[in-house]
């Protein structure tokens, strides 16, 4: 069975981990603490890798939690692209100077208040005020 570019994570659980050892999926899912129509929906393609089944993944067949997110993400991420159409969404044009805050504010000029005026509560005090 040839894998998808990227490959779902069950494909890969399929053949990196099971079929070269002879380990069943039903094995598999009792050693990860799952049902084995779980794991069965994972190998299908049917689901993808939750995070608590990255966790789990993780545990029982090595590779950190973060890599079986990535696996998934990365799969559902070129079959988004497979499938999702771009031909009629276009780009919106916003300019810095146009972005303005819920007090229609312009965002850069409110940040710059902000600054001055943290910087001049911190300030040490001045020399008349002593």
């Amino acid at each position: 069975m040839a894998m998808h570019n990227p490959p779902h994570p069950g494909e890969f659980i399929l053949e990196v981990y099971l079929e070269p050892h002879g380990i069943t999926g039903r094995e598999l899912a009792s050693k990860l603490g799952v049902s084995a129509s779980t794991l069965n929906r994972v190998l299908t393609g049917k689901s993808g890798v939750s995070p608590e089944m990255a966790l789990r993944l993780s545990k029982g067949l090595g590779r950190s939690p973060e890599s079986w997110l990535a696996m998934q993400h990365g799969h559902d991420l070129w079959e988004a692209r497979r499938r999702v159409k771009l031909s009629d969404v276009e780009q919106l044009k916003v300019g810095a100077a146009q972005q303005r805050d819920a007090a229609g504010r312009d965002r850069e000029s409110g940040a710059r208040r902000e600054r001055d005026e943290s910087a001049t509560r911190y300030s040490a005090p001045s020399a008349r005020g002593r």
